[in-house]
């Protein structure tokens, strides 16, 4: 049965609630989006105050994802724009997304949702109820035909201090990287940094600058590629094509773990670095930081293994090397994640993880009425992820696309569970990985907007060339079915120049350069005659 005019709760207004807005006001569905703070963004509003159970990022972040890899859809982020953009210019788009499209006026701002509960009436309706609270203090209750939560999963930090013995005697300063700004108060402090992820490396390399010693302490090692590929090209635009992704199915996951690994040797050795982990390349979702190897080739960043224990202002590590008179200790520990307003009967779990059908559906409840958008991790942006999560749930709540049955949503998780455990590296802090193209690609097949090489290579073979080709922007998902727009065409095809355009910083000696070779080619010719 095709539902219309049906009403939608949305959880949240970053960029997963942004597309998840659109996607429901695409289809006629009528959503109402509760956002807890004063502002779009979600993650990507910065404040210099950190709020509890908020995201939080620091005030130099720029996304390691390029720009046309990370625009949503239908909405190419102007071409002027960066490549790597700072998160102010972030907000800036999602201002532009939000106002284009009408959104704004579907949030309720400042507005905190309690609870998610089933009506009375849920086995016969798959109604919910959705109690909010008002900055003021006032309890609301509203009705909605469906639910999608796009809360996120960096609001809970995680603190692990009974794995840091002596913690309680540390006589300087210890916060998460939640609650890091900025280098302000590193100036000639000694710094361990705990954790080699994206933000504890980000914070390494920024506070190296002004800290008289940082030490980065992993307990693991990472592999780190670099956001500037061959010919200063973005990593992804060059690499995250579809003719790789056919590659990886085809051959060895082991012959591109070795191909990938030396690559990055190549350029500088991990082992000689102290950087190698155990795990093997495309097993673990690598650091992204062009800056970290200069860092420790200069000594402003010394890497050490695992923290032993914490005896004052001294830190002791495994290999029994010591820092001593560290004044500060960023905890990079990763977050945990929960969904507190959902009814536990939601939550469905399978080994780490909450489990969730294709990483977006309960499996086990009675009606297809609750969907999570934005709860996933791979090598690549949200923002292209939940627009097609939030396409996929819109199309299932009207009632024109169907899921299976419980029985076999639950086999299917549970074989999900065990082939992300087989092929990545999973903890209680990281229950999650995907690869991007085939979890784009299988998402956009049950709604029907999967790009089809054959039919483009019969009737556009430019187009086809393309897509097999270049990088797997989220164009290439509007191209065929259901949201088909226009414009994808023309956007795949000058992908590249809107990549090129902020490059283009000197027009004037380009001009000059270009009237010089003509003049010389035409005097060239006269001394020929």
């Amino acid at each position: 049965v095709t539902k219309t005019n049906s009403s939608v709760a949305i959880i949240g207004a970053g960029p997963s609630g942004l597309s998840s807005l659109k996607a429901c006001l695409d289809e006629g569905l009528e959503p109402t989006c509760f956002e807890s703070s004063d502002d779009i963004g979600g993650l990507w509003k910065f404040k210099e105050v950190s709020e509890p159970n908020r995201a939080s990022i620091y005030r130099s972040l720029t996304i390691n994802i390029s720009k046309e890899l990370m625009c949503y859809s239908d909405f190419p982020i102007p071409s002027d724009y960066p490549n790597y953009m700072h998160h102010s210019k972030i907000l800036k788009y999602f201002r532009m997304y939000a106002e284009h499209f009408k959104l704004l006026q579907h949030i309720r701002f400042q507005t905190s949702v309690k609870r998610v509960q089933q009506r009375p009436d849920y086995t016969r309706t798959g109604q919910w109820e959705v109690v909010t609270e008002t900055r003021q203090g006032e309890e609301e209750r509203d009705v909605f035909d469906a639910v999608i939560c796009c809360s996120g999963h960096y609001t809970y930090p995680n603190l692990p201090f009974n794995d840091f013995p002596g913690i309680e005697t540390f006589e300087g300063k210890y916060f998460h990287s939640w609650d890091y700004k900025g280098p302000d108060n590193m100036s000639g402090k000694r710094v361990v940094v705990i954790g080699i992820g994206n933000s504890g490396s980000d914070i390494a390399v920024e506070s190296s600058k002004f800290a008289e010693q940082v030490y980065m302490s992993t307990r693991g090692g990472a592999w780190v590629i670099r956001q500037v590929s061959d010919n200063g090209i973005p990593v992804d635009m060059k690499y995250n094509t579809r003719f790789v992704h056919i590659l990886f199915q085809l051959l060895p996951i082991n012959f591109f773990n070795w191909f990938g690994e030396n690559k990055l040797n190549a350029m500088y050795d991990h082992t000689m670095y102290a950087l190698k982990p155990k795990h093997r390349l495309f097993s673990k979702i690598p650091v992204i930081n062009d800056d970290l190897p200069l860092k420790i080739l200069s000594g402003a960043v010394i890497i050490k293994p695992n923290v032993k224990e914490i005896q004052g202002s001294t830190v002791v590590f495994e290999d029994g090397s010591i820092a001593e008179k560290v004044d500060t200790i960023v905890f990079a520990t990763g977050y945990n994640y929960d969904f507190p307003f959902l009814p536990s009967n939601a939550m469905y779990k399978s080994g780490h993880r909450v489990a969730l059908y294709k990483h977006v559906f309960p499996p086990n409840l009675e009606h297809s009425t609750l969907a999570v958008v934005g709860f996933i991790h791979a090598l690549g942006a949200i923002m292209p992820q939940a627009e097609m999560q939030a396409r996929w749930a819109v199309l299932v709540f009207k009632g024109l696309k169907n899921l299976p049955s419980n029985q076999a949503m639950i086999k299917a998780v549970e074989q999900d569970t065990k082939d992300i455990e087989k092929h990545y590296i999973v903890s209680k802090l990281t229950p999650l990985q995907v690869d991007f193209v085939s979890y784009m690609d299988d998402i956009a097949g049950e709604i029907g907007a999967r790009p089809s090489l054959l039919w483009l290579f019969f009737t556009d073979y430019p187009l086809f060339k393309k897509v097999l080709w270049g990088p797997v922007t989220a164009y290439q998902y509007r191209l065929m079915g259901p949201g088909k727009w226009s414009g994808a065409r023309h956007a795949i095809f000058t992908q590249f120049d809107r990549m090129y355009q902020p490059l283009k910083t000197r027009k004037f000696f380009f001009l000059m350069l270009k009237f010089f070779l003509k003049s010389s080619g035409d005097r060239a010719k006269t001394i020929h005659h």
